[in-house]
């Protein structure tokens, strides 16, 4: 097992991560404070992990609620069942909520337990590998809004993040592609030396060797962690993350959530971004070729939605409602290298609309 931290002084926790520690009751007993926990977990997820996270917690009053599976379903509406089971059974303040999941699950159980009671503690577990290398870490939750993806949300910190490789083994191959958008994206913003590792270890991953995956998922976490150490609410550097979110999160929202996973909106989203870094000279066609051929190497899309699927307009507008306008200006983060990144709200709007109506199938 390997143990990472993310360092908040007070407020530090471990990430854990390993082969079978799913069961494990040593590493999540001392992160519950009182006796009540509350396992969140969906309907793809609970058959197969559920029973083995309720031993982890054996002593404890365990209980559960199981949501619909998807993106689509990242909502207030079904959020509501699990400030249902908490209110209907009587948690306390100090009850602990665990994240048994992927993403989705992981976002909508920590907004719950910052919510609920005007916040109690919860554990993270992630099941995906886009969990494991992003979501889980760093403390931002929230659900979707029809018009622009985790718009109602909070940072809440978890106790700790537990990461079972093993879990990767029921991962569907579409999954694990999604996943990999998020790991090459920290190759991508500030590790050069992690994106040439993978462009010589994308095989290993997709055929799931456990050496390959775990090394992965240490530097994804690890850059995750430095980087929110120093910037937790997203003021400065730890913008860097939402490399091809913005054009990505744009894909989820206008092609109806759970269309388009979220990895996969991520792909090609930042193949748009480096799109518009090429056109204002600062990476060179060599370069997009190579960005272009690892997202296609881990079987990513490259290209969004047509013009006929998602007009230009209706991309600019589901842009114009992400969380990082600022003052009217869609902030992006763009290129100057592969290995370096840089947010900017300065830059020449005929950018963004020629990349909008230039880069598509």
């Amino acid at each position: 097992m390997k143990t990472l931290t993310v360092d908040l002084g007070d407020r530090s926790y471990p990430i854990y991560i390993g082969e079978d520690l799913l069961g494990n009751p040593e590493l999540v007993k001392e992160f519950v404070k009182g006796q009540q926990v509350l396992i969140v977990t969906n309907t793809t997820v609970a058959p197969l992990y559920l029973e083995k996270c309720q031993q982890a917690f054996a002593g404890f009053q365990v209980d559960s609620v199981i949501l619909q599976d998807g993106e689509q379903y990242k909502t207030l509406e079904e959020l509501n069942k699990v400030f249902d089971k908490l209110i209907g059974n009587h948690f306390d303040r100090k009850c602990t909520l665990v994240a048994l999941g992927g993403g989705v699950i992981g976002d909508m159980t920590g907004f719950a337990a910052a919510a609920y009671q005007r916040g109690v503690n919860f554990i993270q577990i992630p099941t995906t590998l886009l969990s494991q290398v992003d979501s889980s870490v760093g403390g931002k939750t929230g659900v979707n809004h029809p018009l622009g993806k985790n718009m109602i949300g909070a940072f809440h910190q978890p106790q700790c993040v537990v990461i079972d490789t093993k879990t990767l083994d029921t991962l569907e191959d579409r999954q694990l592609s999604a996943g990999l958008a998020e790991v090459i994206k920290y190759g991508l913003i500030g590790d050069y030396p992690f994106f040439e590792w993978l462009e010589d270890n994308l095989p290993r991953l997709l055929a799931r060797e456990p050496e390959a995956l775990s090394e992965a998922i240490e530097r994804s976490c690890a850059n995750k962690a430095r980087i929110v150490a120093l910037d937790e609410k997203e003021a400065g550097m730890r913008a860097l993350f939402n490399l091809g979110h913005t054009f990505g999160h744009a894909i989820e929202a206008g092609m109806g959530y759970g269309a388009w996973l979220h990895g996969e909106g991520v792909s090609a989203g930042t193949m748009q971004a480096v799109y518009m870094s090429k056109l204002m000279g600062n990476i060179s066609q060599a370069e997009q070729d190579r960005i272009q051929a690892i997202f296609e190497l881990a079987k990513l899309p490259v290209l969004p939605p047509s013009s006929a699927e998602m007009s230009d307009g209706k991309y600019l507008d589901l842009m114009a409602g992400d969380k990082k306008v600022q003052n009217g200006t869609i902030r992006l983060v763009l290129l100057k290298t592969i290995g370096e990144a840089y947010v900017t709200g300065d830059y020449s709007h005929d950018f963004l609309t020629k990349t909008l109506a230039e880069y598509r199938p």
